[in-house]
């Protein structure tokens, strides 16, 4: 099936769940113009604060983490609003492999009520054309988009590009991560003076969003934040 033939039989499939509503997706509950039943929404691991600014880890009193002390990232600020756990993972799986697309425009709102700042420009994490030819859509993107909308900013799909299909990062162990992800960007825009938010769905090391923001810094960008529905933790 043709990526432009699969990303229309997703939107029409939006188009009909959003009209004629559906179960919750958690518990299967009658809802109307939402994906979830509000005590399915209210039971969704919110990220506790205080947590780091930089990469969003939990610390003691906001400070920021003896991690990003010792190995700045690219990126300078995170924005994260849940918790990488269940069952909000299941529901990212469901959006980013089952064909979920009518859940972009939730997972953008829940993601909106946290952003408190203007950046000049938003950009997903790219996907290399394989994958989303694979895929029909860009998880990132999508959620991109709709914030755009929402917030009134403006976003671009094309500034940044994967130029190397890698494995996917979740198929790795999180130690080889960053070696993997090394050198798969190129941007295409003169980034220069502007301040930008990349967008994604979760961040899990951050070396993805470690390496576009160091692509972007290097187009001429003079601030990078990473704005994801999710943050994985470390297991204690």
């Amino acid at each position: 099936m043709s990526i432009i033939i699969r990303r229309a039989l997703n939107k029409c499939i939006s188009i009909i769940q959003a009209r004629l509503g559906q179960p919750c997706l958690l518990c299967g509950a009658d809802v109307q113009g939402a994906p979830l039943c509000p005590g399915c929404l209210a039971d969704l691991p919110r990220l506790a604060t205080p947590r780091c600014p930089v990469c969003a880890l939990p610390t003691a009193m906001g400070e920021v983490c003896g991690g990003c002390l010792k190995h700045p990232p690219a990126f300078d600020v995170t924005c994260a609003v849940y918790r990488y756990a269940y069952p909000l993972d299941a529901l990212l799986q469901h959006y980013k492999y089952g064909q979920g697309l009518h859940l972009a425009g939730f997972l953008a709102e829940q993601l909106a009520g946290q952003i408190d700042s203007r950046p000049d420009l938003l950009i997903p994490m790219p996907l290399h054309p394989k994958r989303l030819a694979e895929r029909g859509y860009n998880q990132a993107g999508e959620i991109a988009k709709r914030l755009a909308r929402g917030l009134a900013l403006p976003v671009s799909l094309s500034a940044c590009i994967r130029s190397r299909n890698a494995p996917p990062q979740a198929s790795l162990p999180l130690k080889d991560r960053r070696k993997n992800i090394r050198g798969a960007f190129a941007c295409r825009e003169d980034l220069s003076g502007k301040r930008i938010a990349l967008v994604d769905d979760v961040m899990t090391t951050g070396a993805s969003l470690n390496e576009l923001a160091k692509t972007v810094k290097q187009a001429g960008a003079v601030e990078v934040q990473a704005w994801v529905v999710a943050r994985t933790l470390p297991r204690k």
